[in-house]
């Protein structure tokens, strides 16, 4: 009987154990633009691990924030340094 009297504030109030965290998004950049790159080397593995997860798979832009133009590069570039074996095509835990 003590909740039908409560206000529909009271009922809906939920708690957490943490506190909940805002997330601040960050302004996502392309880092050739921002660096100057004008090429991007097929040959240089450990710079094109960062464009790929743990299974071997070339990240999206929305995650990485590169642009058009240079996504089109790097995943050329990865796909180059996996035929000639820089790069695994499928892995487990490579980061």
């Amino acid at each position: 009987m003590a909740q039908e009297n409560a206000t529909p504030a009271a009922q809906s109030e939920i708690r957490y154990l943490n506190p909940v965290s805002v997330d601040v998004k960050k302004k996502k950049y392309c880092r050739f633009k921002k660096l100057g790159i004008k090429y991007v080397d097929y040959k240089d593995a450990e710079f094109l691990k960062k464009f790929l997860n743990e299974q071997g798979k070339i990240l999206p832009r929305r995650l990485t924030g590169t642009s058009q133009k240079f996504q089109k590069k790097v995943a050329q570039a990865v796909k180059r340094a996996r035929h000639l074996a820089l790069l695994p095509f499928v892995t487990d835990c490579m980061k």
